[in-house]
């Protein structure tokens, strides 16, 4: 029996925008350590015999801290042999992959990351682009909720900036969020939230830096959610219309 961690990236909720090559871990692991953010549907690809253990951590809801994930990873991989820790989006973007694979490598224990489709890539899932010819020529893409709990410094970069920003966790710090980009003139710059990702239930939420607070207030938009703000967000085809009825036409909650 050999040591093996492989951290998988599950993509943004659908679950057929995993890899194959995660589908062909998942089909070899002898323990599958998964995030709250995963589809149910990826661990049918487990062999019957895989040991199958919810790690997920959500708002307010940690089922297990970062230390004692790192630990059952080495736990795990020493008495059972392959251990994949599959992980919504992709490991290395604001998923701690770096810190797992670090942690097991102390004991050495062999490691692979296999990448995913991460929830920055949501906004082209919906019809957005990051990008657009004419419009921008960059985006960033920022955690909007630091560990000590307040919004992130460069929200204000991204605000001064004509990047596409792409804000992660940060649904409650929509309001901070908005009045940075008022501060600096940007009221009528386009706004979308996407809540829950690619999940069947996942919804598009599309207005303005002034009125996206109110309109979330109105249907409460569930997390997780991203928030991308940015003159190529109002290149989406029902910007084109009036923007007033465009909540309705999406049938949002």
């Amino acid at each position: 029996m050999k040591a093996k961690l492989t951290l998988v990236g599950a993509g943004p909720g659908d679950p057929e925008l995993i890899t194959l090559k995660g589908v062909k871990a998942l089909s070899s692991a002898d323990v599958i350590l998964y995030d709250a953010l995963v589809h149910p549907d990826l661990l049918e690809h487990a062999k019957p015999t895989a040991k199958k253990i919810y790690v997920g951590k959500r708002s307010g809801n940690h089922s297990y801290s970062q230390d004692e994930i790192n630990q059952l990873i080495v736990d795990h991989a020493l008495s059972d042999g392959h251990v994949v820790r599959l992980k919504g989006g992709d490991p290395f973007i604001f998923g701690r992959g770096k810190e797992e694979i670090e942690y097991a490598e102390t004991f050495n224990i062999a490691t692979e990351v296999v990448l995913g489709i991460s929830s920055i890539n949501l906004p082209g899932y919906y019809g957005i682009p990051l990008t657009r010819r004419g419009i921008n020529e960059s985006f960033w893409v920022v955690t909007a909720t630091t560990s000590d709990g307040k919004l992130s410094k460069d929200a204000e970069l991204v605000a001064q900036s004509s990047a596409t920003g792409v804000f992660l966790m940060g649904l409650k710090k929509l309001k901070e969020i908005t009045e940075v980009y008022q501060r600096h003139g940007k009221g009528n710059v386009y706004a979308a939230i996407i809540s829950k990702g690619s999940l069947e239930d996942g919804k598009l939420l599309l207005g303005t830096v002034d009125t996206i607070y109110q309109l979330k207030q109105q249907t409460k938009v569930a997390s997780p959610a991203i928030i991308a703000i940015g003159e190529a967000v109002g290149t989406h085809e029902y910007f084109y219309e009036n923007i007033q009825n465009i909540n309705e036409k999406l049938k949002v909650l």
